[in-house]
């Protein structure tokens, strides 16, 4: 078993970890450590192992060998549901709502794994007063919200839970300009309550310049691991989306 090298401020540990689809394998043995209470985008090109990965994470695909530790408990094999209670939660990418109800009966649908039912109301209460335009909305349609509500209903559902690890796979996409930094809003304010949130973004430099710390994936494996700030301004991150392959590094070398 390899060696247990959390420590207090990493909330969770992706330890060599194999994973794909069929006989495709995705993820190559990739490693990574997420700080507690910051925001970290991963980042990438197309292929990558991105989706996968917090696929992986969240337990709807299986881990062929590595493991996965959150919060200082191996999550390796845990189906999602035991995750939520862990205090995990994931946002997909694209809508994942529930189009033809209300806003406030997704809000009640998306509240049915706290382990207290009893604190739904108060907790759905919280939402709307984080995000007024729920409660505007709140009889509506979900359907009829613009692509930018929706999201915000998606994060909103997810917070019921009171997570303290929050996935996010591509919050932007589809949005306007507007749209994107309010979400990116949003996502500093949670870090500033103490959340911790791992983000796949399409949008990097913007994404790279809300975050704490960024991870460079590259063929299924964790390529640059380090402060989003320095990530920013390294070239091999423009070699990489350019599409050329990274250069061997002593901090990436074998």
């Amino acid at each position: 078993m390899a060696p247990e090298i959390m420590d207090k401020d990493t909330i969770l540990h992706i330890d060599s970890v194999v994973a794909g689809y069929g006989k495709m394998t995705i993820l190559n043995g990739l490693s990574a450590s997420i700080r507690r209470g910051a925001i970290t985008t991963v980042i990438g090109p197309n292929g990558a192992g991105k989706s996968t990965l917090f696929k992986t994470i969240f337990g709807l695909l299986g881990v062929r060998s590595g493991r996965v530790t959150f919060d200082g408990a191996e999550t390796t094999a845990l189906p999602p549901r035991r995750l939520l209670d862990l205090g995990m939660c994931y946002v997909p990418q694209g809508r994942n709502l529930f189009p033809e109800l209300s806003v406030r009966h997704n809000l009640e649908l998306g509240g049915v794994a706290l382990a207290d039912t009893a604190r739904l109301p108060a907790r759905i209460e919280a939402m709307m007063q984080r995000f007024p335009m729920l409660r505007e909305k709140a009889d509506a349609q979900a359907s009829t919200l613009s692509g930018g509500q929706q999201k915000l209903l998606e994060v909103a559902r997810g917070l019921l839970l009171d997570p303290k690890l929050m996935l996010i796979d591509e919050p932007s996409i589809g949005l306007s300009p507007l749209m994107v930094r309010e979400v990116f809003g949003i996502l500093t304010d949670l870090r500033q309550a103490g959340m911790t949130v791992l983000l796949i973004e399409q949008n990097a430099r913007q994404a790279l310049a809300v975050s704490d710390y960024g991870v460079v994936l590259e063929q299924g494996q964790t390529r640059i691991e380090d402060a989003a700030a320095r990530i920013l301004v390294d070239p091999r991150i423009a070699q990489l989306f350019l599409g050329g392959g990274l250069a061997p590094t002593p901090e990436t070398r074998a």
